[in-house]
């Protein structure tokens, strides 16, 4: 009895491609379901040490909910690497201006941090509207998990 072990050939020519519509959709919960399926959790044959998650095009991100105070009090920080250069802005901001950045920075932050963690990001692409440019990959639909309502 031996246990079947991935090699990491062809592991490309086997991805999918998922689309999610953020329309109404927590932003956590969004990014948690998108991360789970970028890392390959939900391959029955996940290795932790490979790449065996899909491609994900989340589209209508501008319709996502950021739930409870996150809006008001969750602050992006970056650094210029000047004295003095520390900017913030807050989540509600981020939102009206850049919201597929939103989403893709809380699913990047749902990733491991390593080598391993960037390539499964480059497989997200997100779009604040319903379109998307990837028709050719014949993406199918993924319906996200109902969560309770609690806000």
């Amino acid at each position: 009895m031996s246990t079947y072990f991935p090699s990491g050939k062809d592991l490309a020519g086997k991805r999918k491609w998922y689309v999610v519509d953020a329309a109404g959709q927590t932003v956590g919960h969004l990014a948690s379901e998108v991360a789970s399926i970028l890392s390959g959790k939900r391959n029955p044959g996940w290795t932790p040490f490979m790449d065996m998650g899909d491609h994900v095009i989340v589209i209508n991100a501008r319709k996502a909910v950021l739930k409870g105070a996150k809006a008001e009090q969750k602050m992006y920080r970056r650094h210029t690497q000047y004295p003095g250069g520390l900017r913030e802005v807050s989540a509600a901001e981020m939102f009206a201006k850049r919201p597929d950045r939103v989403i893709s920075l809380a699913v990047q932050g749902m990733l491991p941090k390593s080598k391993l963690g960037k390539a499964m990001a480059k497989k997200l692409k997100v779009y604040a509207d319903g379109e998307h440019p990837h028709t050719a990959q014949r993406p199918q639909a993924f319906q996200l998990t109902a969560k309770s309502n609690q806000a």
